[in-house]
């Protein structure tokens, strides 16, 4: 990850930087969100594994360029370095786990983007 590029203090951080991300096109800003071997879930139950995979389903996300609206997102669920993240969206909603890493910042280990899709 290039050392311009922010990290998330807080697993609360992931969900915002997701947005601002991807909004402004930078796919390597949105891996960087994750973790190396992190599991992003795909609506037709595949799944991306490993930085190179997610990089290609966000490749063929954004070629048309939509813009995110931020959701309501909620407090992350605790328990020594792992959190639970979600975030509302309409009748949807996103579930994630984030892992602390040895620096003290956050990454997605695992994201399932809809949970009630």
């Amino acid at each position: 990850m290039p050392n311009d590029q922010a990290r998330a203090t807080t697993p609360e951080d992931l969900g915002r930087m997701f947005v601002e991300r991807a909004n402004a096109g930078d796919i390597d800003g949105l891996v960087a969100l994750y973790e190396p071997r992190a599991v992003l879930a795909l609506p037709d139950g595949r799944r991306a594994t490993g930085a190179e995979e997610i990089r290609e389903i966000y490749t063929m996300l954004l070629e048309d360029r939509p813009q995110f609206v931020p959701g309501e997102q909620r407090t992350a669920l605790h328990n020594g370095n792992l959190a639970l993240t979600s975030t509302r969206r309409g009748r949807g909603a996103t579930a994630e786990v984030a892992r602390r890493q040895p620096d003290g910042t956050w990454l997605w280990l695992l994201d399932e983007p809809n949970v009630l899709g």
